[in-house]
């Protein structure tokens, strides 16, 4: 089994968010699941700069990092996405990457995998990022077992470690029991039912315009 980290904190590993992702690595590691990071910060990856070319080849065309990630996530078992909370949203390397994105989010290709999230604060608002990170998860077609936030209490430091610690491997764990169980997550699966067929739908407006993605869901229509 292969757990793909992507941390997106400017720090990459050294921060808040990478100590709390090493508790989530660990319960992973625990598990009997293989890990890779992916970190951000030492990568180009650019905006979206709307081309249009990857609708039409299925590849995006900056010359940067992000199709090597695209393939990592798309043969990756699980994946996690771990980001310090600015301005209550995720950081602009893991916002760029989202927007890039866009091309699996219309074909909904990482439907079936399973995800977990990663967040910290200065003061709050971990509930916020961490739902906004589930709605990208799920847009791509899989399901968020679960996150870990907290604010920070200094540097590398939390409030009441031991529990979070605690909970964070227990969801790195978590992550590898879903997968291998295949489970079910009905509150999820209804909205992706309803995005897989607004993006099919979409993609159909746009057939003449996005020829990737239209073969893409014509072979992929029974999923």
């Amino acid at each position: 089994m292969k757990i793909l980290a992507i941390i997106a904190s400017p720090r990459g590993m050294q921060g808040n968010t990478g100590r709390l992702l090493e508790e989530v690595l660990r319960g992973v590691t625990e598990a009997g699941a293989e890990t890779e990071i992916i970190s951000l910060k030492t990568l180009n990856v650019q905006p979206c700069v709307a081309c249009d070319v990857c609708h039409k080849t299925g590849v995006c065309n900056i010359k940067d990092d992000y199709e090597s990630i695209k393939e990592k996530m798309l043969v990756c078992d699980g994946f996690i996405l771990a980001s310090p909370n600015y301005i209550f949203s995720v950081t602009a390397q893991m916002k760029a990457l989202f927007d890039r994105c866009n091309g699996l989010i219309h074909c909904m290709a990482l439907e079936g995998k399973y995800a977990a999230l990663v967040e910290t604060s200065g003061g709050g608002g971990d509930d916020e990022v961490l739902t906004y990170m589930r709605r990208f998860v799920n847009t791509l077609g899989a399901n968020a077992v679960g996150g870990v936030g907290s604010p920070m209490a200094g540097i590398r430091t939390f409030p009441d470690e031991v529990t979070l610690y605690d909970n964070s491997r227990k969801l790195g764990g978590e992550l590898c029991c879903c997968i291998a169980e295949k489970r079910r997550f009905p509150e999820q699966e209804a909205f992706i039912s309803d995005f897989k067929a607004r993006m099919s739908g979409l993609v159909d407006f746009m057939k003449d315009f996005w020829p990737f993605e239209r073969d893409y869901w014509e072979k992929n229509r029974t999923r």
